[in-house]
Formats: C-alpha cells, sequence, structure tokens
C-alpha cells in the first residue's frame, strides 16, 4: 500500500491500529476503553524547505507508532484497510 501512495511535502501516511476487542486471557474489553486513536507509520514525505531554502526533514521515521486526533487527516481506504 505504501509503495502505490506516495505522500509529498511534509505529509506522512499512517495506518490506524484497531485495539483488540478482547484480552490474551479472552476477557471482552467495553468499546469505551478502545478510545485511544493510534497509527503505524507507513510512508514520509521528504520534508520542506524554509525561507532560507534549507531542508527541515519530517520529525517521524517509516515504522514510528503515532498519536492520531480524532477528526484530523484525510482518510484513504485502500481494499479494506483505512
Amino acid at each position: 500500500m505504501a509503495k502505490r501512495l506516495t505522500p509529498l511535502l511534509n505529509r506522512v501516511l499512517v495506518e490506524k491500529i484497531v485495539p483488540p476487542a478482547k484480552t490474551h486471557a479472552g476477557i471482552l474489553l467495553p468499546e469505551t476503553s478502545n478510545k485511544l486513536n493510534s497509527g503505524k507509520v507507513l510512508a514520509v514525505g521528504p520534508g520542506l524547505r524554509d525561507k532560507s531554502v534549507n531542508h527541515v526533514p519530517v520529525a517521524v521515521k517509516e515504522g514510528d507508532n503515532v498519536l492520531l486526533r480524532e477528526y484530523e487527516g484525510t482518510t484513504v481506504k485502500h481494499g479494506e484497510k483505512e
């Protein structure tokens, strides 16, 4: 998926991590405990240039886990993944 969608400038492609519905011991978790939005960085753009034309890289790299705001960003669906 990350090879077909390449972010530009300081954009980041993140795959949302869906928390498990139950623990390893089989205890079912309520939906309210799954409020934390997190994701894994799949692809990172090259970064921006500042006013003096110096390269400013993106602060995250591929493979990092990040926290997401609930209504920020653009949702992209590719197959069954969001």
